[in-house]
């Protein structure tokens, strides 16, 4: 077993969840991929990551749901999740707000489009604390 530490990328964007594994990999991170956040769950129990980069606005089940039974359940609350929010661009047409995004349990957020370089600096920070 390698001392990786390990990445879930979730997102319902093939192309954001491949850019962000690419650049973490770049980075030497262990990443595993979900595309909603029912599979996100079957991902955390079949291989726990240390940090969950967590897409807010997903089928089935959505980042924030996904964030707060994480931090409820007691074998998973010390994994850190960071929100990925496009959430500035669709005030007017949906029910998130950046509220929301401030009151969940997430260790901390960014907005999409996804700047790579700060969220490399955001999630090597997270993996510190």
């Amino acid at each position: 077993m390698s001392n990786q530490q390990h990445i879930l990328v979730v997102d319902d964007d093939p192309g954001v969840v491949e850019a962000v594994s690419m650049k973490l990999n770049s980075l030497n991170f262990r990443t595993s991929k979900a595309y909603d956040g029912v599979e996100a769950w079957e991902k955390i129990k079949q291989d726990r990551p240390d940090l969950v980069i967590l897409d807010v606005m997903m089928p089935n089940k959505d980042g924030y749901q996904v964030c707060d039974e994480l931090k409820k359940d007691p074998a998973y609350k010390d994994i850190a999740v960071v929100l990925l929010t496009a959430v500035a661009d669709n005030v007017q047409t949906t029910s998130y707000t950046h509220l929301s995004g401030k009151t969940t349990l997430a260790d901390d957020y960014i907005p999409k489009p996804v700047d790579l370089d700060k969220l490399m600096e955001i999630v090597k920070d997270n993996l510190a604390r």
